[in-house]
């Protein structure tokens, strides 16, 4: 555990003229050298991770849509691997060079999207989520699932109309971020003049409850109501309450690991005293471990993406097993003329010592007949016969 000394960041002044004022990319100026050294290996360590398993889930479901196993569920949650990947690839790197760095030293333009992108990543993830409330379960036809990843045009739709959502969502943490020089370095931080405070301070009440807290409450009341009559009234109740407890899991383990991560952004946004540094580095660790951990839940509880993690095993070990012929095929000496000799050799007195049932019992009977008549009208017959 961090000391509370080494998790403390270096006062910076305020400009007069600006109401709200905090750190855009990253805690930066922070004091000790174990939060350099071990914030970037833990953000590196779970973004190696979970990009591996958010590319095996896109797999699995790439190979589902070519083989015409594709459904608007599928479609959707691929969609949100998508989005965790470029959370994980895009996103966390940033962190760990702030991290690593204690200043900025990325330049104006990340320092300006940073914090828009990832924010945007997170509302459309939610939102996603919020659609598969919507989706079917069942199986998209077979020749509409000719063409890789084809879906209805309801979901790509949907997703267009997201994407644009999120994106013109957090246009604040674009606008108001700024570089500020610090000696001879420079800090990325979010300064909100006075007088936008009163808008602003409306629109960081009506934010998190747009992207974040009705989301929660509909998607919870929706699964749980879903999974109550699957259970009880679905013709095939099996199936579908599987898929809608994997979703609800799902839902539940996003929203919970995002709320710290939304809770500090609020409570920084509304002006009250500022969270602990360490609370803050917390969050955004969860925010990206969250993003790991949702491709984790779909492999072990969901049973199409399990089934698929097992055939793309069995063909990774049979590539493997290819390039080792000699661990299958005997080893033979002489020729090739030779070995396809005794083989036609073995298969022919294989063949002869089989025996068919039916026809030995015909032919044994055939042998064992003997026709004892001392009344035979032609007894020269037999005579002939033993000459």
């Amino acid at each position: 555990m961090l000391e509370n000394s080494n998790q403390e960041e270096m006062d910076i002044d305020r400009p007069t003229n600006v109401s709200f004022f905090d750190f855009v990319g990253g805690v930066q100026l922070l004091r000790g050298e174990d939060t350099r050294t071990a914030m970037p290996v833990l953000l590196i360590g779970i973004c190696v991770s979970g990009a591996v398993c958010n590319l095996l889930v896109l797999l699995i479901f790439i190979r589902d849509f070519r083989s015409g196993r594709g459904s608007e569920v599928k479609a959707l949650l691929a969609s949100l691997a998508s989005t965790d990947l470029a959370i994980l690839l895009l996103c966390a790197p940033v962190r760990a060079v702030t991290y690593y760095r204690q200043t900025w030293t990325l330049g104006s333009f990340a320092c300006r999207t940073t914090d828009w992108f990832q924010h945007s990543c997170v509302v459309a993830k939610t939102f996603i989520l919020v659609a598969t409330t919507k989706a079917k379960h069942t199986l998209l036809p077979r020749a509409a699932a000719s063409q890789p990843l084809h879906s209805p045009t309801w979901i790509h739709g949907a997703l267009a109309f997201i994407w644009t959502v999120s994106m013109m969502f957090p246009l604040p943490q674009m606008l108001f971020a700024a570089l500020v020089p610090r000696g001879d370095d420079f800090v990325c931080v979010s300064e909100m003049p006075v007088c936008a405070s009163d808008f602003m301070s409306l629109f960081y009440k009506i934010y998190p409850t747009v992207a974040f807290v009705a989301p929660v409450i509909f998607t919870i009341a929706y699964y749980t109501k879903t999974l109550y009559t699957a259970v009880n009234h679905a013709p095939s109740p099996r199936h579908q309450s599987k898929v809608v407890l994997v979703l609800l899991c799902l839902s539940g383990a996003v929203w919970l690991m995002l709320l710290p991560e939304w809770g500090t952004f609020t409570w920084i946004r509304l002006g009250y005293n500022r969270p602990p540094a360490g609370l803050i580095m917390f969050a955004q660790v969860l925010l990206y471990a969250c993003s790991a951990l949702s491709p984790v839940v779909l492999m072990t509880m969901y049973d199409d993406v399990r089934q698929g993690l097992v055939a793309i095993w069995f063909v990774a070990t049979c590539r493997r097993d290819k390039r080792a012929p000699e661990t299958k095929c005997p080893q033979t000496e002489g020729n090739g003329a030779e070995v396809a000799a005794n083989a036609v050799g073995n298969a022919v007195s294989q063949t002869k010592e089989a025996t068919f049932p039916d026809v030995e019992h015909f032919w044994t009977g055939r042998r064992n007949t003997h026709v004892e008549d001392e009344h035979d009208p032609v007894p020269w017959e037999k005579e002939e016969k033993m000459l």
